[in-house]
């Protein structure tokens, strides 16, 4: 009884906010800043959107929160394993939620913490099995989505006619379109196509039309089958240090969100078009044990180099590709010059809140990998075969989660990551990570909690710490040290460095947020400028504030401001580099209309690629826009996204940088002749 007033008392007096929005990113967000840290680090957007349609995917078909294990709940990133537990432990003592509004009354789960989750959950009864299988192939939603972009301004590969060297023989447009069919998160298949822009279409080199194709078929819950997938799929094992290639984060204000969680086997149809696997994959369960095994063979681009004699077998690769342009004749020449033969398995014992799970894969290429010569490459995989194997672990001991992954790999390099999230108290939360990898460990696709890109080379213990004094206020901040034993690109020493964060967000009401953060790196890189074999290395920090505001003025305007200011290397005057970004953006979506509108107006100014910026933009649907700033100018963008009946929708989006004192952009075929430059995205997504 007083489990049911306690309801009703939330029902009638809660304060949570049950707000929708189209866009799975919300703004401000640590996943906003997530993307923006991985793009920074990457010097580049990434194309997988796995996750953003996954967040969409969840929002149609909400999770059941009263039948959804922990691995279910994990996927959507956005809580800890701890309040994953707090749940499944509370429903173990009193049973299914009877309402959503109980959620409250679980220990942990604060008001942030639901309306984090909430738009992706739901409270239900369960179907039967038989009812589920019956509905699968018949009560799920097709959609077909076509999204075409251009730079308006023509670069130099579009202008030239004098060689087939030196132009694009395709259009200047970038073609996408996706195909799927899905039924909640028990079935999906459909296939994916992608054209660059300055690729060939239905003509010349592409007379199969696009220049990328992906097929899928991915079912979940069949019998002892838990997960099976056709086609393209992606593997993710333990925390990353063996393989790991579904969109995964790193260091950002939300401390608690350093452990890689995802399922060992997923469907895979974005646009990349390198790190994803082509064969099968099959997950069995039984009692408390899993198995995992899958099997892939697929084309890579590679550099494909002769030996020094007249033998075929002689010829290596000094390199393997994943930009996945295929343009001129040089880039056509190293399509598919390389096959790829990968398996392995996973086998993993779970009970209540302990994980143990053990994990293998094997490569084989069709030519050795030979790369270059150079110091910081003397470690790195050579040959036709190479293998990776671990250990990972997690356990939940009352408020403290532990985890970790220990690997070796072909040559017995070993490496380890360990880490734990603890609630201390119901305002305070903190995390440790320590990470110990050999310089001579090497993976092909490992993506672990690091410094660095890649889960090689580096020791490190990263520190955090969570702690919400009011309501209204919060405090994030961590500390990492980390060192680098062995050479590194650009860096020809072993070096030291660390980094810290603190964050500060104030919440006065549901319209206002504000949040203002200080982050202070300090990275070893070489002088330039010097002709030596062993440049000069020294610590050149690098300093970054930000404040950003948000103001929601009615349920159909919102409105948003950030400004941010670099520092590098300012203690060398002859070296320093400063940066300045400010931005207005507004959001309009008129209650019970079709229409909505949003758009950004910004002004930038850096003095040079150490200074570079990036700021997160509203996009069309299940696309990125996180542009790197350098120079000095103005951007602005707007977006209309329009719904021309239930079943179909369409976006357009315009977006222009104009640079001060620039008048070329670029460089090789893709230099534009101008002090702009201008995209266009258009998009259709019909579903039925």
């Amino acid at each position: 009884m007083k489990r049911l007033i306690f309801i009703l008392i939330a029902f009638f007096g809660q304060v949570v906010v049950f707000a929708q929005n189209e866009n799975p990113v919300q703004p401000g967000s640590n996943t906003e800043q997530q993307l923006e840290n991985l793009t920074e680090q990457l010097e580049g957007e990434t194309e997988d959107d796995s996750y953003l349609q996954s967040l969409v995917q969840f929002r149609k078909n909400p999770i059941d929160l009263n039948t959804a294990n922990a691995d279910e709940i994990k996927e959507l990133r956005l809580i800890s394993d701890i309040k994953i537990q707090k749940l499944i432990t509370y429903r173990q003592l009193l049973g299914k939620l009877i309402s959503i509004y109980e959620l409250q009354s679980i220990p942990d789960w604060d008001i942030e913490t639901i309306n984090r989750i909430l738009p992706f959950v739901r409270v239900s009864n369960s179907v039967t099995l038989s009812q589920d299988i019956a509905k699968r192939f018949t009560g799920g939603q097709h959609s077909l989505l076509v999204r075409t972009q251009q730079i308006l301004e023509k670069s130099e590969g579009f202008k030239r006619s004098d060689s087939i060297e030196n132009r694009y023989p395709g259009s200047q447009q970038r073609v996408f379109f996706r195909y799927k069919y899905v039924y909640r998160n028990l079935l999906q298949f459909g296939i994916t196509g992608d054209k660059d822009a300055g690729e060939e279409f239905f003509k010349g080199s592409q007379k199969a039309g696009f220049d990328f194709y992906s097929f899928h078929l991915f079912a979940r819950r069949i019998g002892p089958i838990k997960f099976l997938a056709l086609g393209d799929y992606t593997v993710n094992l333990g925390q990353g240090l063996t393989h790991w290639q579904s969109l995964a984060f790193k260091k950002s204000p939300d401390i608690t969100a350093i452990k890689r969680q995802a399922d060992i086997i997923r469907p895979y149809n974005s646009a990349t078009e390198y790190n994803f696997m082509r064969g099968a994959a099959i997950t069995l369960a039984k009692n408390n044990f899993e198995v995992t095994g899958f099997f892939s063979v697929r084309k890579l681009d590679g550099t494909l180099n002769a030996g020094d004699t007249l033998q075929t077998n002689d010829d290596f690769l000094s390199s393997i590709l994943n930009s996945g342009y295929h343009r001129t004749p040089s880039e056509l020449s190293k399509k598919n010059s390389l096959t790829q033969t990968s398996y392995g398995g996973n086998l993993s014992y779970n009970k209540n809140r302990l994980h143990l799970g053990m994990n293998s894969i094997f490569f084989k290429l069709s030519a050795p990998l030979q790369k270059d010569v150079s110091p910081y490459n003397q470690y790195s995989i050579a040959g036709q075969k190479w293998s990776n194997y671990s250990f990972d672990y997690s356990y939940t001991f009352k408020n403290v989660h532990f985890f970790g992954e220990a690997a070796m790999d072909k040559r017995q390099s070993k490496a380890f990551i360990g880490g734990m999230i603890a609630s201390l108290d119901p305002k305070v939360d903190a995390s440790l990570v320590y990470r110990n990898i050999q310089a001579e460990y090497q993976t092909f696709n490992g993506n672990a909690f690091t410094e660095s890109t890649f889960p090689t080379n580096e020791k490190g213990l990263f520190m955090g710490v969570s702690i919400k004094p009011r309501q209204f206020l919060r405090i994030d901040a961590y500390t990492d040290a980390f060192s680098f034993p062995w050479l590194k690109f650009r860096v020809d020493a072993p070096t030291k460095g660390s980094e810290y964060l603190l964050q500060i967000t104030y919440r006065p009401n549901k319209q206002v947020e504000v949040y203002t953060r200080f982050r202070n790196e300090n990275k070893a890189i070489n002088l330039s400028g010097l002709d030596l074999p062993n440049r000069e290395t020294v610590i050149r920090p690098r300093q970054n504030w930000r404040t950003n505001i948000s103001y929601n003025v009615s349920k159909e305007v919102s409105l948003r401001s950030r400004v941010e200011m670099i520092w590098f290397d300012a203690t060398v005057k002859e070296r320093a580099e400063q940066g300045y970004l400010t931005y207005f953006e507004a959001k309009y979506k008129p209650f019970g209309k079709p229409v909505s509108f949003n758009g950004r107006i910004q002004y930038f100014e850096t003095d040079g690629f150490d200074s570079r910026m990036y700021a997160y933009e509203s996009d069309v649907l299940y696309s990125f826009s996180i542009p790197q700033f350098i120079g000095k100018g103005m951007r602005y963008y707007f977006n209309v996204n329009y719904d021309v009946s239930k079943k179909m929708t369409t976006w357009f989006r315009w977006a222009q940088t104009v640079y001060n004192n620039q008048e070329v952009l670029g460089s090789g075929l893709d230099k534009i002749n101008s002090d702009r430059r201008t995209e266009v995205k258009f998009q259709v997504l019909y579903n039925f």
